[in-house]
């Protein structure tokens, strides 16, 4: 049994380890020096474990008392990390899809608008059917690698790769939460399919695939808002999370001589010290063309801040909309929706050699700071402007 002293004169070690009472009741000390009192429980059909506190707050006879009460609980049916919750609360509060949505709801200070869509579009499509109403405590590898699996039956390596990520994520959440003591997805990654290594993003360069391909997506068969998501990706060259994230609120002077595109800077891929300052947006000046996409896209009516909603109009359209697109239209391997970055490079570089500073300021490509972020808005932002303009009247 643990004495005063005994807790008093433990001293940290290399690695962790506990000296033990009685009833499940133990001193930790971890390596960094803080020591804790533990109880060792089974609750469910499975050990769990519950900290008391640190050693330097709560005496020894405090943490017998309070393991004992914990033990009382136990008997009773209720799991002493609740605050008192019956079991078959537990259950509710305590399952997968429960903790994943805490979680979600933790992260979204970190996160765009657009990825944190994207992220509880995937658990709610491919995991929480699967596990999201299991005890979070329950589920084991063999589960996980069965939720992973059947995605990976599908070729989706990549989304593979990224909700395994996801799961960890919420697992390692469940451990900080004392609801788990380890996380099944760790080392899950062993058993699956290796990503395929990475490349240049398939892009076409020639400037009558480029026309043609316009032309196909037209004709597919798809929600409006997804071809015209699509054709305003081809005349801006963005990335695809900056047109899927588009909301009218960016849009300046639309109506007027000099409309622009304002994407703000926490929406570009760019440092995170660089993500606050307005001086870091990205501006692209919109062509006739572009302009009139805008209008046909305002003309639909489907409300909202989006500029091109998918079926909730509170939510943009989904990630591989417009790759789905390409890919219906004949050109799927041949073409994504980021090789439009691509196409627009080659094809400008090749006709306006002397004007490769604007092509990759174009881009987004070129970090200004405030002052030469000034300079460029003021002098250069006319040539760009004629760069966009040169591109509709090629590409369409």
């Amino acid at each position: 049994m643990l004495t005063h002293s005994a807790v008093k004169a433990a001293r940290p070690r290399a690695a962790g380890y506990k000296l033990f009472d009685e009833g499940g009741l133990h001193l930790y000390v971890a390596p960094n020096g803080r020591r804790s009192f533990r109880m060792r429980f089974r609750f469910g059909g499975r050990e769990q474990l519950l900290t008391f506190g640190s050693a330097d707050d709560l005496s020894l006879a405090d943490a017998r008392a309070r393991c004992q009460a914990a033990r009382a609980a136990v008997r009773r049916g209720i799991d002493p990390r609740s605050g008192g919750t019956p079991v078959c609360e537990i259950a509710q509060v305590h399952n997968f899809e429960a903790v994943a949505r805490r979680w979600h709801a933790h992260m979204l200070r970190r996160w765009t608008p657009v990825h944190a869509g994207d992220v509880l579009a995937s658990l709610q499509r491919d995991v929480f059917p699967a596990i999201g109403a299991m005890p979070v405590a329950a589920i084991t590898t063999p589960t996980v690698l069965a939720v992973l699996r059947a995605i990976e039956a599908r070729g989706r390596f990549e989304t593979v790769r990224r909700v395994r990520q996801r799961i960890s994520a919420i697992f390692e959440f469940a451990m900080a939460e004392n609801l788990v003591q380890s996380d099944p997805a760790a080392i899950v990654g062993r058993a699956l399919m290796p990503p395929a290594p990475r490349g240049h993003h398939p892009a076409l360069i020639d400037l009558d695939e480029a026309r043609a391909l316009i032309a196909a997506t037209e004709l597919v068969d798809a929600a409006p808002a997804i071809r015209l998501a699509s054709r305003f990706l081809a005349l801006t060259a963005v990335r695809l999370a900056a047109v899927r994230g588009a909301c009218w609120d960016e849009i300046e002077d639309l109506d007027g001589v000099a409309p622009i595109w304002r994407v703000p800077a926490a929406r570009m891929k760019l440092p995170a010290a660089k993500k606050a300052d307005p001086a870091n947006d990205h501006l692209v000046p919109l062509a006739p063309a572009a302009v009139a996409l805008l209008r046909e896209a305002r003309a639909l009516g489907q409300g909202g801040r989006l500029i091109f909603p998918g079926t909730n109009p509170a939510a943009p359209i989904g990630e591989a909309a417009i790759g789905g697109l390409i890919a219906r239209a004949g050109f799927g391997g041949r073409h994504v929706p980021h090789g439009w970055r691509a196409t627009f490079s080659t094809i400008l570089n090749e006709r306006y050699p002397d004007e490769r500073s604007a092509i990759d300021q174009a881009l987004g490509h070129v970090a200004m700071g405030k002052v030469e972020a000034a300079y460029n808005r003021a002098v250069r932002l006319g040539q760009r402007r004629s760069l966009f303009e040169r591109w509709a009247s090629l590409l369409l």
